[in-house]
């Protein structure tokens, strides 16, 4: 799991500004072991369900090795 700083900071998230979290932790916070280069499906959906508790929306990039949360605008 994350560590308890991020919590944090996607509490706390301003909306249109991203949290970017490179792939090797996205592993070793959600899915240890399974594996990474681009990351595995399992830390992705965990992820992507991580940012759902703070009303954050996920997406992993792997060009970028690097996956964001931020949060969503309706009115955009």
């Amino acid at each position: 799991m994350p560590p308890n700083d991020m919590d944090r900071v996607l509490e706390h998230l301003p909306l249109r500004i991203g949290a970017y979290v490179p792939d090797d932790l996205l592993e070793d916070w959600f899915a240890p072991g399974s594996g990474m280069n681009p990351a595995s499906q399992a830390a992705t959906a965990a992820a992507e369900a991580y940012g759902r508790r703070f009303e954050c929306e996920f997406r992993y990039y792997p060009e970028r090795m690097e996956g964001v949360f931020w949060k969503w605008v309706p009115a955009i």
